[in-house]
């Protein structure tokens, strides 16, 4: 038996995608979304917190035929993951996977688990999501990878630091992790990668993911470090409290951004390789790195929920007082 992690879909005659017209999650979109928290709080001006009020997109629930918005990484037996257990049992940490720029969740699917070795991924659960928006331009992986083509938000300019619709793409990210969650971390490629460090430094001062789990973990694969707008620029204020591990290729044309990201966390971990703009491969001192920074989160993990299991101090109370 095994645990489905694809959201309901709708009838065989709705549209692909359809207005969304339900309320949202609690702690999704409150406070007039992101970039009005910012505003009430006196961060930006009033005028830069209105957003046109085109509705996002449903989750892709289509027929069985076609391509699910979340994809888990394995199928997980029914009753192995569960949050409460045993000290010194572990479960995988959960991680929600952010794709690159106008690509899709199955192609970054396909990279991860087409490039890193079991020793990795059998260590973890990846669920892979479509982002919010079809692609407005070409993808650079036409003729590589198959469409459909989405991305999370819309570069301004030509360096990629810029960008548009951030405070819609953040609200669709916390509605998806209410609703499928909870997440350990991020995991995020390219521009998912960015948005991945926006979403954890938000949500540790409390401007995003308010009303979700808290990012524990961020792995970063080529990703930059988003400038703009204001929403963006206020994930830095702080280092990221968050243990997060770094992919910086040597070739990459955003290395030195993705350089600036690493000096943006507090506790992070690089794995540098000589390829460019990509997924790479592990090579074996890249390899004992990432089973290194695998190695802290189940510690973590383990020693988190032992604490907080109640079920586990009651007996482990009840034996002391026994003997």
């Amino acid at each position: 038996m095994q645990r489905a992690l694809l959201p309901q879909r709708l009838p065989a005659y709705a549209a692909a995608w359809a207005p969304l017209h339900r309320q949202p999650t609690a702690g999704a979109r409150t406070g007039g979304g992101l970039l009005g928290r910012l505003a009430a709080r006196g961060l930006i001006r009033a005028s830069e917190a209105s957003v046109p009020s085109r509705p996002l997109p449903f989750l892709q629930r289509r027929d069985d035929d076609a391509r699910p918005l979340l994809r888990p990484a394995a199928a997980v037996a029914s009753g192995g993951e569960g949050i409460g257990r045993a000290r010194g049992q572990r479960r995988r940490p959960r991680f929600l996977c952010l794709h690159g720029f106008r690509t899709s969740a199955e192609i970054m699917r396909t990279q991860v688990l087409g490039r890193w070795p079991a020793d990795v991924t059998a260590r973890l659960d990846l669920v892979f999501a479509d982002a919010p928006f079809p692609a407005e331009g070409r993808s650079d992986v036409e003729g590589i990878f198959d469409p459909p083509y989405y991305e999370w938000f819309q570069f301004v300019g030509e360096d990629y630091l810029k960008c548009r619709n951030l405070d819609r793409c953040l609200s669709y990210v916390e509605e998806l992790m209410a609703r499928e969650g909870p997440f350990d971390g991020l995991m995020g490629f390219s521009q998912g990668a960015g948005l991945s460090a926006v979403l954890a430094g938000l949500q540790e001062q409390g401007l995003a993911l308010t009303g979700v789990a808290k990012v524990r973990y961020v792995i970063a694969i080529a990703g930059p470090k988003l400038r703009s707008p204001a929403a963006a620029s206020r994930a830095f204020d702080g280092k990221i409290k968050c243990p997060s591990l770094h992919f910086i290729g040597d070739n990459d044309f955003v290395k030195v951004h993705s350089e600036e990201l690493v000096e943006a966390f507090a506790d992070p971990l690089v794995i540098h390789h000589p390829c460019g703009h990509t997924v790479p491969r592990l090579d074996e001192k890249g390899l004992q790195v990432m089973l290194s920074y695998l190695d802290k989160i189940e510690r973590d993990l383990s020693d988190h929920e032992y604490i907080d299991d109640p079920d586990i101090m009651n007996s482990e109370a009840l034996h002391m007082h026994a003997s």
